[in-house]
């Protein structure tokens, strides 16, 4: 009886040592300087953004913070990075719509689950899509588009992209509109407006970031932009809600995540500092001022954001007959 109690309480004894070691971890969090994983090359949109509110959440936390470029493979190695370090919030994964909500539809035997394996802090930017013509291009909307694709099914237009998560957007318009395009796929957004300026192609997805500059300068021509409403640097270029879509609504965003199995309080920690440090004056000018806006969701309801994207790349898929490579 007396060695059973004696088991008891050593058991008792050390789960409370274990929970009082645990608290006081999270409490003291971070102990050492916080690594940012970044799946594109230095100097990218999303390195700078990394950059930027890494650099403001260590400060805020009292830390200095590494960003670590590991480009490659849709972003594969930087998911595989992370999920080898242990799930302490002391590794931050900066990831964007390609490897958690394009990578699970486009690649085949993708080695992680980004629902189950990569928990969401807060979204950081948005950045909505703009499809681009020659300067000198007949085509000035969607409209147009469209009635040309109608009066020449055997004449598609060519539609430019430079990623998965682009050419399941152009797939999901084709269907919405009822054409048919001939879809090229470019390494990089370069290129495709080297070709449009060109007149080597019709029609061109990018980033709208990427492609201010020309636009601004008159030699490329905006027919639509992806966002929820217009963008502030282009009040004359509609939505697609404006050009009779009211459902066509895609951006291109950034968000950072954890390792599944974070501490709770170590989560809540790292996204409280995040959203503050996002949403202040700050925050959003560095976010206007790269052609972007806030992206408003964090924890919880990030989750749900990036499921439906999930659901609906899949459903994009299935109905272009796109299958995972």
């Amino acid at each position: 009886m007396f060695k059973r109690h004696f088991v008891t309480g050593g058991t008792v004894m050390l789960a409370v040592l274990m929970a009082t070691t645990a608290f006081a971890q999270e409490k003291d969090f971070p102990t050492k300087p916080l690594r940012i994983l970044v799946p594109f090359t230095a100097g990218s949109g999303s390195d700078t953004t990394a950059r930027f509110f890494g650099d403001r959440l260590a400060k805020q936390l009292g830390q200095t913070a590494v960003v670590e470029n590991k480009p490659g493979a849709s972003g594969i190695i930087s998911v595989q990075a992370l999920l080898a370090q242990p799930a302490d919030g002391h590794t931050i994964l900066l990831a964007s719509n390609s490897p958690i909500s394009v990578n699970p539809v486009s690649i085949k035997n993708l080695p992680y689950n980004p629902m189950t394996d990569l928990t969401p802090l807060a979204g950081l930017s948005r950045n909505m899509n703009v499809w681009v013509v020659s300067a000198n291009s007949k085509l000035n909307s969607l409209k147009d588009v469209v009635e040309y694709s109608k009066h020449n099914p055997n004449k598609p237009l060519s539609l430019a992209n430079y990623s998965a998560g682009y050419r399941l957007s152009g797939e999901w318009f084709s269907n919405m509109a009822g054409i048919k395009f001939n879809h090229i796929t470019y390494k990089g957004g370069a290129q495709i407006f080297t070709d449009l300026m060109g007149d080597q192609l019709d029609v061109g997805i990018a980033d709208l970031g990427g492609a201010a500059a020309l636009l601004k300068g008159g030699k490329l021509k905006a027919i639509a932009v992806s966002g929820e409403k217009r963008h502030l640097d282009f009040p004359t270029v509609p939505t697609f809600i404006d050009s009779g879509f009211p459902d066509f609504v895609n951006y291109s965003w950034t968000s950072f995540y954890v390792k599944a199995g974070t501490p709770e309080a170590i989560k809540k920690k790292l996204t409280e500092t995040l959203v503050k440090i996002r949403d202040a004056r700050e925050g959003t000018e560095y976010n206007r001022a790269s052609g972007a806006d806030s992206m408003p969701y964090f924890g919880e309801s990030m989750q749900k954001f990036q499921q439906d994207e999930l659901e609906r790349f899949t459903r994009i898929a299935k109905m272009a007959g796109i299958q995972p490579e």
